[in-house]
């Protein structure tokens, strides 16, 4: 993340560099839609090729909102974590697992409860 930010820092002060962030955004929903595209050829290295650019793609936008990406992915780290633990504790006190159960129905529940709670 550190070097992408570097990297496009010294682009920009040559001029090659978005203006505002809103086709920064139009970028990431690009590359996006290509790492879905790849996720159906199955295809791992054209895939891992496109989360790169997608990830890249990422820090450019949180450069061009003056936020640090480094420390806004510490953070989003620390809440997940946090949300994670939380629901784990939910489904104990329900009698339950995380493994136990399928994450699109009843894991998603608990972890919406989790979320509500902060």
């Amino acid at each position: 993340l550190t070097r992408a930010h570097k990297l496009q820092k010294r682009a920009a002060r040559v001029g090659f560099d978005w203006d505002t962030a809103a086709p920064v955004a139009g970028k990431v929903r690009e590359e996006l839609s290509e790492v879905e595209a790849e996720i159906e050829t199955g295809n791992a290295e054209r895939l891992r090729d496109e989360i790169g650019d997608l990830l890249f793609c990422c820090v450019n936008l949180a450069r061009k909102l003056d936020i640090d990406p480094e420390t806004a992915l510490r953070e989003g780290n620390a809440k997940f974590e946090r949300r994670f633990r939380r629901m784990e504790e939910l489904l104990a006190k329900d009698g339950l697992k995380v493994d136990d159960l399928p994450v699109d129905e009843v894991l998603e529940a608990y972890w919406e409860r989790a979320k509500d709670e902060e």
